[in-house]
């Protein structure tokens, strides 16, 4: 036990915390009835949220290295509060605008600053060995609370359509309260001598010089998408199948719960099972995943959606654990949120292009192109990625600076 180890279930109850997005499963009511924006502006508005964080993800990170990550995530909560607080006066397209800028850079400074911080912390104890039974554990917690936020929402926006927005403002000002409490971990870190020349070089040293991180990055990234672009498609695909409207909020709570149930057996999943055959389980359910939903369709196609949820919940432990393992510890924060700005932009590159073949072939028969896709592509990067896993560690790495991986 170190005066670290209150961290880390202030985290877990932080990563609830800011899932609990009580508006979020009423936000597209919110903003037609109430705010009169049309589903262009709509779309036109989550694509400068996902811009916003893009462009912010990696300036954060980098920031949070530099500041420290209590601070970082003080901001983050900061932001929150301010971002949910206008809308509780908001009636334009510009006033959404704003909130949701808010609100992408606030998330952008919690994404990479709360797994540092993890790591870190128990790094102070010698204990990094079980990051990823913990970061399970804060995923378990994280997609509760969104699981939580959206059974509670529409009978909230029903009593009064404001009030999810003041709920949402109190539970953020709960997570600024809790993140002041976080302690600090002290870090060796170097004074930055030029500050975009650090950047090139972590950036360098994350995509170039250390091919385990890299493929790592990549393959994270590649599951990523794989788990993100059911997330705009299934509901879609559930109302051209016939389901009925009131299934969808339990259906996208039992989503958050399937997440949460795996990402807490992830870390003893990977303990029996090992890096190959957990790689070939995320193959398995990425493609019969797909390959349900674009053969399946009808009232019950959405369960092979579960496939897909399940196989997210396993990965995020796993890959962050590996890529933890061979990250600096001055540059943890920002090569995490280089990670997510890669991730976000390989999003917004593909996104509008799975948009587009909905939109001409339908939803069921996109998930079949999907399928094809990844069918092609997440075998040879599973590939590399293993490959490299048995090469000699880089030098330069968190492994070969004297922190031992675990086992």
């Amino acid at each position: 036990m170190t005066r670290y180890h209150s961290n880390i279930k202030k985290l877990y109850l932080f990563s609830f915390l800011k899932m609990s997005l009580f508006p979020m499963a009423i936000i597209t009511l919110f903003w037609k009835d109430h705010i009169g924006l049309s589903l262009t502006q709509i779309l036109v508005l989550q694509g400068i949220y996902s811009v916003a964080m893009a462009i912010m993800e990696y300036p954060s990170g980098y920031l949070s290295d530099r500041i420290g990550y209590r601070a970082a995530l003080n901001l983050a909560s900061l932001l929150g509060i301010i971002g949910w607080g206008l809308y509780t006066f908001a009636d334009s397209f510009n006033h959404v605008l704003v909130a949701e800028i808010i609100l992408g850079i606030s998330f952008s400074f919690i994404s990479g600053s709360d797994s540092a911080l993890l790591y870190e912390s128990l790094k102070g104890g010698s204990e990094e060995q079980y990051y990823a039974r913990h970061e399970g554990r804060i995923n378990g917690f994280s997609q509760t609370g969104e699981a939580c936020g959206a059974l509670f929402a529409g009978l909230f926006y029903a009593a009064a359509p404001l009030l999810p927005f003041f709920i949402q403002v109190f539970v953020w000002g709960l997570a600024l309260i809790l993140s002041r409490s976080l302690i600090e971990p002290e870090r060796d870190i170097k004074p930055a001598v030029h500050h975009l020349r650090e950047a090139r070089q972590t950036t360098r040293y994350a995509l170039l010089e250390n091919r385990r991180l890299r493929y790592t990055i990549i393959l994270n990234i590649i599951l990523g998408l794989v788990s993100f672009y059911p997330v705009w498609l299934i509901q879609p695909y559930m109302q051209d199948s016939g389901v009925p409207v009131e299934w969808f909020g339990p259906v996208w709570a039992v989503a958050n719960l399937s997440v949460a149930l795996f990402a807490l057996a992830s870390y003893r999943s990977h303990m029996k099972l090992g890096d190959r055959r957990m790689i070939v389980l995320f193959l398995l359910l990425t493609l019969a995943g797909y390959l349900g939903l674009g053969l399946a369709g009808g009232l019950w196609g959405f369960l092979f959606y579960y496939l897909l949820t399940s196989m997210r919940g396993l990965r995020a432990p796993m890959m962050l654990n590996h890529a933890q393992q061979e990250i600096p510890s001055a540059h943890r924060a920002g090569i995490l949120s280089l990670q997510s700005l890669l991730f976000r932009l390989g999003f917004v590159c593909t996104g509008p292009l799975v948009g587009m073949l909905a939109d001409r072939f339908g939803v069921q028969q996109t998930f079949l192109y999907l399928c094809y896709a990844f069918g092609l592509v997440l075998p040879p990067v599973a590939w590399l990625f293993l490959r490299q896993l048995t090469a000699a560690r880089p030098a330069g790495s968190a492994g070969s600076a004297g922190e031992t991986p675990p086992a």
